[in-house]
């Protein structure tokens, strides 16, 4: 049991330092690079610098059909700009925030949001048949196999051109345009003459949505006044990020020593299991969720961080307990986790509970602090109740250091 239980803590540590160093550093092998997880963040406008603009509805009694609608063209035209970072969100019912990081000219940004927009269709000569003059209306439907597809409507003139079009170009495919960027390109399967097509291939619903939207809406469906615009510097950005970082460091290891300082060997292990935790959130962020880290967000994670150690304050404090009351090292441990875990689980669930409701309502900043905060929490219980409690077994069992003065430093032996 002891030769398992030090084997298993010594290949668990060394994966630990391992994974941190080659995610935080990168590594080069050949051909073959790893990206270090800070170089692979999505940066927010206020870590990178651009400009925000937002929008407001000026026309009355909008659907909120229509105002997606709006959101959705506003999106195209933003993404010409070539950022992937830009985001486009609805802050109320009749405003639409628009950032866009690395871009600091506001009046073309202003101008290019703006625009009427033009919509086309081109056939494989590279010339137009349609233009949105000629689409009456496109919707989302389903097709015989229940696969998502765009229902188009032309007009007589447009059903006219396109029954032309059709006829010239079976088995060849027309593209569909907007602003000269294509974001479909079907096959022509048969001629038509009614004016009414069905464009198939997509691969959800949401996708035939925003597709039909833009056919639908080659100018924007409303009618916008800016309500705010500011432009963040290249340098504003430039010192946040380095002083972000620098903070979020500081905090971490100031955290880690207290920690081992402490708590001594169970502070060791929290420091290891907190390593997890850093690895693991941002493998989140940057993978799974795909989120754009912001100043709000950078907050949120450092207060995740606060949070994953106070889990392990809650489980050394009942183990220093347990040993006070004569107990075993190991019956210690034990009663200490079973001990502490209603409080852990309530205190972790109130919050993500918090951050959850924090994102349903919130808007901007709001959501990207609830966001990150809710990933670090649910990460931080991960690691409190599963690697740091593992490690910590592993490395009492291997009999390495048995007495109570290494575990808590107030303990009368």
């Amino acid at each position: 049991m002891k030769q398992k239980s030090k084997i298993y803590f010594i290949i668990s540590t060394v994966v630990i330092i391992i994974l941190a160093v080659v995610l935080f550093k990168g590594l080069t092998i050949g051909d073959y690079q790893i990206n270090s997880l800070p170089s692979s963040l999505k940066l927010g406008l206020d870590l990178q610098g651009g400009v925000s603009i937002e929008e407001a509805i000026v026309d009355k009694n909008v659907t909120a059909d229509t105002i997606q609608r709006a959101k959705d063209l506003i999106e195209v035209r933003v993404n010409g700009f070539g950022v992937s970072e830009s985001s486009v969100t609805l802050t109320s019912k009749n405003r639409i925030l628009i950032e866009i990081p690395g871009v600091y000219d506001q009046q073309k940004a202003l101008q290019q949001i703006g625009s009427t927009g033009k919509l086309t269709f081109v056939g494989p000569d590279n010339k137009v048949i349609l233009t949105g003059d000629d689409v009456k209306d496109a919707s989302v439907g389903v097709d015989q196999t229940g696969n998502p597809v765009v229902d188009l409507k032309l007009n007589s003139a447009g059903a006219q051109k396109f029954y032309v079009a059709t006829g010239k170009f079976l088995n060849q495919r027309i593209a569909i345009k907007m602003d000269n960027k294509e974001y479909s390109n079907p096959n022509v399967v048969s001629q038509i003459a009614d004016g009414n097509a069905q464009i198939t291939g997509m691969a959800n619903v949401d996708e035939a949505k925003k597709l039909a939207g833009i056919i639908k809406s080659g100018a924007l469906p409303v009618s916008l006044a800016p309500a705010q615009a500011r432009t963040i510097g290249a340098s504003l950005g430039a010192d946040a990020k380095p002083t972000s970082a620098k903070a979020a460091i500081i905090g971490v290891i100031i955290v880690m020593l207290f920690m081992l300082f402490y708590y001594r060997v169970p502070g060791f292990i929290a420091d290891l299991g907190l390593t997890v935790y850093i690895i693991l959130t941002m493998l989140v962020f940057i993978y799974v969720s795909k989120a754009t880290l912001t100043l709000p967000g950078i907050a949120g994670l450092l207060l995740s961080v606060g949070i994953a150690v106070d889990a392990n304050v809650l489980m050394f404090e009942r183990l220093r307990e347990e040993l006070r009351n004569g107990k075993s090292l190991k019956s210690a441990l034990d009663l200490g986790y079973h001990r502490a875990l209603p409080s852990i689980l309530d205190s972790n669930i109130t919050t993500i509970i918090s951050g959850l409701v924090l994102y349903w309502v919130g808007s901007g900043v709001v959501k990207g602090f609830a966001l990150t905060l809710v990933i670090g929490v649910i990460c931080s219980l991960f690691t409190a109740l599963v690697v740091t409690r593992f490690l910590l077994h592993a490395f009492v069992n291997a009999g390495w250091l048995t007495d109570n003065k290494f575990y808590t430093p107030k303990t009368k032996a």
